[in-house]
């Protein structure tokens, strides 16, 4: 794995041995990689949660890092490093696949009122669930056919806090029609709007880290996964892992959306590529029916 490059001269607190053991255990850990792009963005996270915690070298603040039994300081860490992107609707042609192609190849031969799981990782600020939920009610006629289960997670706990809150400003909403903000959102003081109840109620949000394999038990036997947009932060080891833990999550010819810009094809010879109108989806072997 390579290391992003730092001159000892140019920080005064954190050396390049240190920078290169912290990338290696967040690394591990996450499965993220940093470039050498995100040098000075690393450093300045660094040097604020030292100050925060009142770390006066690195080596203590690594130690609480590492062996902090509450482990509050790593996730504080993480919250920090991650970042978190998003609105409603974004690339909302693979929403117009999962009513269109694959919820129908899916449910083709399953009884009515049996279970639809989709889950959706990373969910950052819930943009990304609520999306695919009010999608689903404005677009699927069989919706109300069957027991539709939300699932949505992230390694960041702010990040989740504030999905399960809904609260949106300006920017998120710019994508939503006036009718789809009346229907589903209450309007709040100082130009925010707020998910219905019913709407939040029906997400499953929780913190999950999809490289390691404990947290992934608890998503097993999903019919959907969206996961955008997270593996181009991963070095090719930890992109090959984190998807076949992801297909182990897949029921038998469920399907997961990736990123424009990501090809499984790339990664894995697990799936096989599935084109619905305008977008390319990956399909685990076996009948969904």
């Amino acid at each position: 794995m390579n290391m992003p490059q730092r001159k000892v001269s140019e920080i005064a607190r954190i050396t390049q041995q240190d920078f290169e053991k912290f990338y290696e255990f967040f690394y591990r850990k996450t499965g993220i990689v940093f470039t050498d792009k995100k040098a000075y963005f690393v450093e300045r996270r660094l040097l604020e949660r030292m100050q925060a915690t009142g770390s006066e070298t690195f080596r203590d603040y690594f130690s609480t890092v590492r062996f902090q039994a509450s482990g509050e300081e790593w996730q504080q860490l993480v919250n920090t490093m991650t970042v978190n992107e998003t609105y409603f609707l974004r690339e909302e042609y693979q929403f117009d696949a999962m009513v269109e192609g694959m919820l129908p190849e899916i449910t083709r031969n399953r009884p009515t009122g049996s279970a639809v799981r989709i889950w959706s990782t990373p969910c950052s600020t819930g943009e990304e669930p609520y999306s695919i939920a009010i999608h689903l009610l404005e677009n699927w006629k069989r919706a109300d056919d069957f027991a539709i289960e939300i699932h949505a997670s992230d390694i960041d706990t702010r990040v989740v806090a504030q999905a399960r809150r809904g609260v949106y400003g300006p920017r998120s909403l710019q994508r939503l029609s006036t009718a789809l903000r009346s229907k589903y959102f209450t309007a709040l003081d100082d130009d925010q709007f707020r998910i219905r109840e019913e709407l939040r109620d029906s997400i499953d949000f929780d913190v999950a880290n999809i490289v390691d394999p404990a947290n992934m038990t608890r998503f097993r036997g999903m019919d959907v996964i969206f996961c955008r947009n997270l593996l181009i932060y991963f070095d090719d080891v930890s992109r090959r892992e984190s998807v076949e833990l992801l297909y182990e999550c897949l029921n038998p010819g469920g399907f997961i959306c990736l990123g424009h810009s990501e090809s499984m094809t790339r990664i894995s010879s697990l799936f096989r590529p599935r084109k619905f109108a305008e977008t390319i989806v990956y399909q685990k072997a076996g009948s969904g029916a």
